[in-house]
């Protein structure tokens, strides 16, 4: 029971990735646990300033933040809610229903892959 109460702390947890071009922030991604589901990270608050769009900016922070779970979870899945279905897609994440809410779409990805 100690050993279960001394881990509490790692349990909620909440990182933050940022892209610099020179000292100016041109994006940002989270990454966050699920508290209602064990070894399940949420990707979340995603954004690029504009003048960075088209230039990798997102596509670094997504592959950074799954290699950081990955590092860290032997296995699980990452969630993400997401507009951007085939971008997502790429990475190996897949829609956990067919429906799309408001436009959004919960997809998951499974690791360690089979």
């Amino acid at each position: 029971m100690r050993a279960e109460l001394a881990l509490a702390p790692t349990l909620f947890y909440r990182k933050f990735f940022v892209a610099y071009h020179g000292d100016e922030v041109v994006g940002v991604g989270g990454v966050k646990n699920a508290d209602w589901a064990s070894n399940t990270p949420i990707l979340y608050l995603s954004a690029v300033a504009p003048a960075a769009r088209g230039k990798g900016v997102a596509k670094a922070l997504v592959q950074a933040r799954i290699a950081w779970v990955r590092a860290g979870f032997a296995a699980g899945c990452i969630l993400v809610s997401t507009t951007h279905k085939k971008r997502f897609a790429g990475y190996g994440f897949r829609p956990l229903r067919d429906d799309d809410a408001a436009g959004r779409t919960l997809m998951v990805l499974d690791f360690p892959e089979p």
